[in-house]
């Protein structure tokens, strides 16, 4: 067709047809002689310049690259919608998503209201970032994640930074991921590190920031993060490294704890001091530049650097796990933070594990013997001091509690209370020499015998055959139904050896038993649990007035006991133990062997015992109950009842014995057991008399 110019317009066809010309040229004519060879131009018009077609071309390249990366781009934007959206659906659905509650704490405190210890998961209890001295969060803040108030949950220009550091290899102070990242992988997921995890933990992080204030953010954050040795969250590291709370913390402590959470087993202040201050001064320097802290206060941090508290053994920890060990008892299922007020002393408390420490110390190894226990309770029952081991971090071990071992003659007041109660009396005599009762034939430790002597004096110098003797004219039966009823509560078996002390019981048990001499009969079950009651204030359990095992000694024969117990410190094996001003009475011990050496001694307001020995059992060389655990024991004493009043020991003067009156379980009251109990002499038959049975 032609137009108004005489030009013949190309059909569709003829356009396809040159199209398929242009394809079919040899590659020198697309180079640029093609058009040339074919006949020049059409319609008159000149030829195009060789540059005007080169420009083309590197358009149509770039085009076609522009394209393409926006094509790619295309592809990959779909394809990290999908990674995310498949990692999303592993997640639960957002719209159920909520923060899991944090595991109870249970803070457990000294009858003064100071903080023994924590336990539960977290070894601390929540708190309020209000709580906090100001430069407390914000050290993690300048160390950990210092754009935190201005991302959203995720900073790339952190991650950056991060990334450029580890390839220049000049160190990380701070980390890729936000404290909100951190926060979410705390909360929700495990510690392993996969992209995977790195996904979600990035959606989680952008679900906190949309769901809580930024305050709420590090608030939660210091409550979870792990600060190592069992410590979780900043008030359980506050008094895990410097013994106080997290309000309390200074800023050196404050440089040290932030500085810490980047690696808690390497950075720990306890065992890597070094490392943990030169983190800390980065943690201050970051702080500085913040314009967090002003550079004087920076100046005073670096010059006091931070001091780890130096407990001793932490035996506070025996009596803290003993807490648990019977706090179920009184609350049971905890499903939020309690507190559990007890009777424990902290004076008292540190005063027995400073004996028990420095007693082993200084003369542990001339005996040969590694550990110790002690307890200490008023003679009413309430603990006030338990020292389960020489060293808790060393050994968690509870020998106070959970420790049975042969209490020697240590049992044997057991021994003489039932003779008592049959009708005997401190000035009562008994022979002692050789004595063999069906092939079992004892012998006293110094190997002699010294003839008639009254029960007074035989229990002062504790002579075996004197208790065999006794022994057997009461019935191991008896003794074992005497023992009961003061509250020993370990199997005890009825053979005449009983009245040497070969049934093995625990210190706790034997310092509650002679706490019926102290406190005039009276039978008691130790206690340490005072209230329990929610971290708001509601109280869950208040101990009852009274309650104990009721009278378990007749008065007459408590008097007598106390005067015949009192001797040990005059004449017996426990003279070098005497507190001067106090009245004190006790029984030294020790098994075969020289295995377990023990000393239970009590005065008016307070009762104490002490088990020295090895776990393992092996023999010690030459301890006994008359030496070190009587040494350890006025040591304690000493100090425990420094300036307080003396109180004299129950009981008549010497010389004015009434005749005693059983003091079985009354019909219908606690300590009803259904047992026969011990019986007076006079109520004994002819047969019973003359056979010596009971």
């Amino acid at each position: 067709m032609a137009n108004g110019r005489g030009r013949q317009e190309p059909t569709f066809e003829t356009r396809a047809d040159a199209g398929r010309l242009d394809l079919s040229l040899s590659p020198e004519d697309r180079a640029g002689g093609g058009m040339a060879r074919r006949g020049g131009s059409r319609g008159g018009k000149s030829k195009p310049s060789r540059r005007g077609r080169s420009g083309s071309r590197r358009r149509s390249l770039l085009g076609r690259l522009f394209y393409g990366l926006a094509v790619l781009g295309l592809w990959a934007v779909i394809a990290v919608a999908g990674i995310i959206a498949y990692h999303a659906a592993q997640l639960p659905p957002i719209d159920q998503l909520a923060v899991p509650k944090r595991p109870p704490n249970i803070a457990i405190l000294a009858a003064d209201g100071s903080l023994i210890g924590n336990r539960g998961e977290t070894g601390g209890q929540t708190v309020s970032i209000k709580e906090l001295p100001p430069y407390l969060p914000k050290a993690f803040v300048a160390i950990e994640d210092r754009r935190f108030y201005d991302h959203f949950g995720i900073d790339p220009l952190g991650i950056t930074r991060a990334a450029l550091r580890n390839v220049t290899n000049r160190g990380v102070s701070q980390g890729g991921s936000t404290l909100t990242q951190q926060l979410a992988k705390n909360l929700f997921l495990t510690q392993e590190r996969t992209i995977s995890r790195k996904i979600q933990e990035a959606i989680l992080a952008l679900w906190l920031e949309r769901t809580y204030s930024k305050d709420e953010i590090l608030e939660l954050y210091l409550n979870r993060v792990y600060f190592g040795a069992g410590a979780y969250g900043i008030e359980a590291a506050a008094h895990r490294y410097y013994g106080k709370p997290a309000k309390a913390i200074t800023l050196p402590e404050a440089a040290v704890l932030a500085g810490l959470v980047q690696a808690p087993s390497r950075l720990a202040p306890n065992r890597n001091p070094r490392a943990a201050q030169e983190r800390a001064e980065l943690v201050l320097a970051a702080m500085q530049e913040l314009g967090f802290v002003t550079p004087s206060a920076m100046k005073n941090a670096l010059a006091q650097p931070a001091q780890v508290r130096r407990g001793g053994s932490g035996s506070a920890n025996y009596a803290a796990d003993y807490v648990m060990d019977v706090l179920e008892d009184f609350v049971g299922t905890i499903d939020s933070d309690i507190v559990v007020s007890t009777t424990l002393d902290t004076a008292m408390q540190a005063a027995a594990e400073q004996a028990v420490s420095e007693e082993l110390a200084a003369k542990g190894a001339r005996y040969k013997v590694s550990q110790g226990a002690l307890v200490a309770m008023q003679p009413d029952g309430a603990l006030k001091a338990l020292v389960g081991g020489r060293d808790y971090e060393a050994s968690q071990f509870n020998r106070a509690t959970a420790a049975r071992r042969q209490p020697g003659s240590a049992f044997k007041p057991f021994v003489y209370l039932t003779a008592i109660e049959r009708g005997l009396t401190p000035d009562t005599v008994r022979d002692d020499a050789p004595f063999n009762y069906r092939g079992w034939s004892p012998e006293n430790f110094s190997r002699d015998y010294r003839g008639p002597v009254t029960l007074r004096e035989a229990l002062a110098l504790s002579l075996n055959t004197v208790a065999a003797r006794l022994g057997v004219e009461v019935g191991p039966k008896a003794v074992v139904q005497t023992a009961q009823r003061l509250g020993i509560t370990s199997p005890l078996q009825a053979n005449p050896s009983i009245a040497l002390g070969t049934s093995e019981v625990t210190p706790l048990e034997l310092v509650a038993a002679f706490a019926a001499f102290a406190n005039g009969g009276t039978g008691v079950i130790p206690f340490v649990i005072q209230q329990v009651k929610t971290a708001d204030g509601k109280v869950l359990y208040r101990r009852p007035r009274g309650g104990g095992l009721g009278r378990v000694i007749d008065p007459a024969a408590v008097a007598m006991m106390n005067d015949m117990l009192h001797q040990t410190f005059v004449v017996g094996t426990a003279r070098k133990g005497e507190i001067p001003g106090w009245e004190s009475a006790g029984k030294t011990g020790t098994s075969q062997e020289h295995r377990d050496a023990w000393f239970v001694g009590y005065t008016g307001a307070l009762v104490a015992g002490v088990w020295l020995g090895n776990d393992s059992g092996e023999p010690t060389k030459r301890l006994s109950g008359g030496n070190l655990p009587v040494e350890l024991w006025s040591t304690f004493m000493k100090a425990a009842l420094k300036n307080k009043q003396p109180v004299p020991l129950p009981g008549a003067p010497r010389g004015e014995y009434e005749t005693p009156v059983a003091s079985g379980p009354q019909p219908g009251s606690a300590t009803e057991r259904g047992d026969r109990g011990p019986i007076a002499r006079a109520d004994r038959n002819f047969l019973e008399r003359l056979f010596g049975l009971y």
